[in-house]
């Protein structure tokens, strides 16, 4: 009995199977590969997400992704000298600086001096070589979906980190992942990282993502993240892709009991981005704090989609988005909030704001609550508009010109997702790279 596959039909879709066809030998003795193949085989199932696909309806990969690149090869000594000054925009954070070129991890990059105590770091491909059963056992494991995005990272991922945070530790400075795209041609670049943080650890992870403008390249990243009991983390992820750069980003997060996660995603790069979070309540009494910042101008389109599970009772979120769209810009925020049966005393409360500098700008908003218990306290809210006249006026009439009130007015605005960050240099770095952001809408 055969299985009933759809057809490959895309030019993108066809490259890609015939790049997973051509990487069968490199899967013998893989210890992933029987996982690989079952990813690849969803994928060759269904072909590229669409509109027709709800989670996917207002980013219709199948059009936007006309073209699979080529698989990026391990970065040369050339795209290494030049990832030297990645990341230079947070320098200042004073953060453990870990450096992947074009998905490759490159310890001659990072800092890995002196690691405080509890903490371990290293490469997703030395350990799947190395059939570490820790790692081979936890990847794809930690928050599953069934999303297409993903799984074609699970087929083709190369390298990525693996960093781990013993119980108890607290780690004093942030750590910086830092993701440059240096190549000289377009290609396609899959990475995979794990974090696994420790019963009662601390720690804060920055992940940044920057590239050229000048080539069409394709980033599919995915990070899982495994937190213990009695954790907190703070994650914040930071988009600055090259203006033709299609980036697809999934964070897959499990958090145990009394565990607090604060994640906060800022994006002003990027011609096509879709941001996604699974994140899994896998202990009671968890608390999370979900937020993002997206500063948009030109033609991008930035898709925020995101699934929070609360599985298991007590648990708390708490979501808060906001998009600034100028020209002909596009953002999309998608979120859904399940509690299960048997999660009582969940409160979770869900919100997105869209602010519209140009009549050419569109916000598509989806929430989506989906509860099968009774004790429960949810809610969820979605806005969009432009400019408050009033306070513009109120402004102007005490002698601000027109265009830094509006910026004024656009900070403010920002400023209320990024207040969750608790890093003070981070929050500030962060600052200003909107006001940056401002100084170029002119």
């Amino acid at each position: 009995m055969t299985a009933d596959v759809r057809p490959i039909r895309t030019a993108a879709e066809q490259a890609l199977a015939e790049a997973f066809a051509a990487r069968a030998a490199a899967r013998a003795g893989d210890p992933l590969a029987s996982r690989r193949e079952a990813a690849f085989g969803r994928f060759a199932a269904e072909g590229l997400p669409h509109r027709r696909v709800e989670d996917w309806k207002y980013t219709d990969l199948r059009a936007l992704m006309r073209e699979a690149k080529p698989l990026a090869g391990p970065p040369d000594a050339a795209a290494i000298a030049r990832a030297k000054g990645a990341g230079a925009g947070l320098r200042g954070v004073g953060a453990r600086r870990i450096v992947l070129v074009d998905g490759a991890f490159v310890p001659e990059l990072s800092d890995l001096a002196a690691l405080e105590p509890g903490l371990t770091i290293g490469s997703m491909a030395q350990a799947l070589a190395a059939a570490d059963k820790d790692i081979v056992g936890l990847v794809g494991t930690v928050a599953p979906t069934d999303d297409i995005a993903a799984a074609l990272n699970t087929a083709f991922m190369c390298d990525g980190i693996v960093l781990r945070i013993a119980d108890g530790a607290a780690l004093a400075r942030p750590i910086h992942l830092i993701f440059a795209y240096t190549s000289a041609a377009a290609a396609a670049v899959f990475a995979r990282s794990l974090v696994i943080v420790g019963n009662d650890a601390r720690a804060t992870l920055i992940e940044s993502h920057e590239g050229p403008d000048d080539l069409d390249y394709q980033i599919n990243n995915a990070l899982e993240l495994m937190i213990g009991d009695d954790a907190k983390v703070d994650h914040v992820k930071i988009g600055t892709e090259g203006s033709r750069a299609l980036h697809i980003s999934t964070l897959m997060a499990a958090i145990g009991a009394r565990s607090e996660l604060n994640d906060l995603s800022f994006t002003t790069g990027g011609a096509v981005v879709r941001n996604q979070l699974h994140l899994r309540y896998a202990g009671e009494g968890a608390a999370a704090r979900i937020g993002g910042a997206s500063l948009l101008r030109g033609r991008q389109h930035v898709d925020t989609t995101m699934v929070v599970d609360h599985a298991v009772r007590g648990g708390t979120s708490r979501e808060l988005f906001k998009s600034v769209l100028d020209a002909e810009s596009h953002a999309v925020f998608q979120g859904k909030i399940i509690v299960r049966p048997g999660a009582q005393q969940t409160d979770a409360r869900m919100m997105t704001r869209a602010l519209l500098l140009s009549e050419a700008a569109e916000a598509d908003n989806k929430p989506e609550l989906e509860i099968f218990a009774d004790d429960v306290q949810c809610g969820h809210g979605a806005t969009a508009g432009a400019l408050d006249q009033d306070l513009l006026f109120y402004l102007r009439a005490r002698g601000i010109p027109p265009h830094e009130a509006e910026a004024l007015l656009i900070q403010a605005f920002v400023g209320e997702a990024l207040e969750t960050i608790g890093n003070d240099d981070l929050r500030g770095a962060l600052a200003d790279m909107a006001a940056d952001w401002l100084k170029a809408r002119g």
